[in-house]
């Protein structure tokens, strides 16, 4: 089994790039993924793709869940023994971690190949100086960092980006020369690139990168269901007043909002919102996270949720 790490910090997009690798190189992979907080929204849209997905939550799998992350990579090698294993990390896993817990259950059914750190271009200035230690952690440990969201940007913009990530290698002494630096969308890769990412192995001799760090940068989260917000326009206000603070510096939220009849898909990204689809339902139940530092707890609670809104006024 072929294990492939796809890294990268909140909201950068790696499950839209596993479902892309899936789409071009037309085969089946196992993903595992990861979600920090009791609510997992990307697995629904891999599952909707037909892939295979063995999902972990409550927990980081490169902390206080490894015992139970290193018993599932063999579950699934002795059970579905599928050729390739896709390992999608929480965003603050540090990459160091995973594949040093990987490493220490490796043999000849189970072997690494180069992991990707993929990252949001238009995101990177704000989490590397509020997330420095886990953000530089996936930089340095990748062999191929895939960089997103920027496609309108000029070529000047891109390029002082990679001059950035250039000087974190440089400035912990780690070679910059041996890692593939995609600028271009991944989407204009032909097959060919794609079916080479699972044909490079990661070196048996390889030592992951671990850098000494006062810094506390994990953040907190919390996640909810039966989220209901009356409609569509103060929705969109709330999503404005999210991105500028009120309710604590939110570096990701997302998931699905009912508003009237309609559930409402979103995604927050640093500073950036989207909503990113629309249902005509009365069935589903919204489940959103909120994932950042000083998180006003109470105050999410009271404008998402009815139930806890109801008991507040009973």
């Amino acid at each position: 089994m072929k294990v492939l790490i796809v890294s990268g910090f909140l909201g950068a997009g790696k499950t839209t790039l596993i479902k892309e690798m899936a789409n071009k190189t037309k085969r089946d992979f196992v993903v595992m993924e990861n979600e920090y907080g009791d609510v997992d929204i990307d697995s629904t849209l891999l599952k909707d793709e037909g892939m295979n997905i063995w999902e972990l939550t409550e927990g980081c799998v490169c902390c206080s869940m490894k015992k139970d992350f290193a018993s599932s990579i063999l579950t699934i090698s002795n059970s579905l023994d599928p050729e390739y294993l896709i390992v999608e990390p929480t965003g603050v896993a540090k990459l160091s971690n995973i594949i040093n817990n990987i490493k220490q259950i490796e043999y000849e059914k189970i072997v690494l190949l180069k992991p990707i750190t993929i990252i949001d271009g238009n995101a990177f200035d704000t989490f590397i100086k509020n997330y420095n230690d886990i953000y530089v952690d996936q930089l340095l440990n990748s062999s191929r960092i895939i960089i997103s969201k920027m496609e309108n940007k000029d070529n000047i913009e891109r390029e002082e980006l990679i001059k950035k990530i250039e000087k974190i290698f440089n400035d912990n002494n780690v070679s910059f020369s041996n890692v593939e630096i995609i600028e271009d969308h991944y989407t204009h890769k032909e097959k060919e690139w794609w079916e080479s990412i699972l044909k490079s192995y990661l070196d048996d001799k390889y030592e992951a990168i671990f850098r000494e760090s006062d810094l506390d940068d994990m953040p907190e989260s919390i996640s909810m269901k039966g989220c209901d917000i009356e409609n569509e326009y103060v929705f969109m206000m709330l999503l404005e007043q999210l991105v500028r603070g009120r309710f604590g510096s939110i570096a990701r939220s997302k998931g699905f909002i009912k508003c009237r009849d309609n559930i409402l898909k979103y995604d927050v990204v640093g500073g950036n919102y989207a909503i990113t689809g629309c249902e005509n339902t009365q069935n589903e139940e919204g489940e959103i996270v909120f994932i950042g530092k000083n998180i006003n707890r109470k105050l999410l609670r009271e404008i998402f949720q009815p139930v806890y809104r109801d008991n507040i006024k009973n």
